[in-house]
């Protein structure tokens, strides 16, 4: 990783408005010890030594952004986004240079807890297979499908299920390339690898902690803070036993 420093960019889109947290405003502008989510998930990203810059989408007429510690920092950009997180994405692929940044990675402005760990298995795994990949975590219970009617049809093999997390990273050029083709067809897209996929694109599952959480609901809040409290500890009892 040493050679790697300060090498990648990561976008984040936050033009979402979090209708499920029934919050007044964006969940990712909710906050856990009087910082918001963004930033904390930011800074978390920002502070990994091999990236070097994060790319914001944020909403057209975003009135919070301004209010946080991200405005003017040197190694943020901000574009605006869409409708659809695939927008916002694509947005902030726009705004790099793919014949520069050959690789990049997507984080969801909601997942404040991941792990610096993960992120390097995540960043040597796509270099050392040359393919992209995304964080995930195998299906730990039985799962069920269900018809219209939320009657179960049938329990599913989940020896072969995961759950898929982020950052998802991918070589910026067929990445671009992917999502621009699924949404001239039509294709539903709900993360990066789903538009990979679409275009027969390989993509890794690259094994990640389950409390690399995305908030979602209310609860959620309560636990990130939980999360980020313990990491936070145990990594201050793993500088003193140092």
């Amino acid at each position: 990783m040493s050679n790697l420093l300060g090498h990648f960019t990561v976008v984040v889109p936050a033009a979402g408005v979090g209708k499920r947290m029934r919050s007044s405003c964006p969940k990712q502008y909710l906050t856990i010890e009087n910082i918001t989510i963004l930033e904390h998930t930011v800074q978390r990203l920002l502070s990994h030594e091999a990236i070097s810059h994060v790319i914001i989408a944020l909403g057209e007429n975003d009135e919070y952004f301004p209010n946080t510690r991200l405005v003017n920092h040197k190694n943020i950009s901000c574009v605006v986004g869409g409708k659809e997180r695939v927008d916002s994405v694509l947005a902030g692929l726009k705004h790099l240079h793919a014949g520069q940044e050959q690789w990049v990675l997507v984080h969801d402005a909601a997942r404040p807890c991941v792990r610096h760990e993960d992120l390097t298995r995540l960043i040597n795994y796509c270099l050392e297979n040359d393919h992209g990949g995304l964080l995930a975590s195998p299906v730990r219970d039985t799962m069920k499908q269900a018809n219209i009617e939320q009657l179960v049809v049938s329990t599913l093999d989940r020896s072969q299920m995961w759950h898929a997390l982020t950052p998802q990273m991918y070589k910026t050029f067929e990445l671009t390339a992917a999502i621009t083709e699924a949404l001239a067809k039509g294709i539903s897209i709900t993360d990066e690898s789903s538009a990979m996929e679409a275009s027969g694109f390989a993509s890794g599952l690259v094994n990640g902690s389950n409390d690399n959480i995305k908030i979602t609901q209310p609860e959620d809040l309560f636990l990130a803070e939980f999360i980020l409290n313990q990491q936070n500890n145990n990594l201050q009892s793993e500088v003193v036993c140092e």
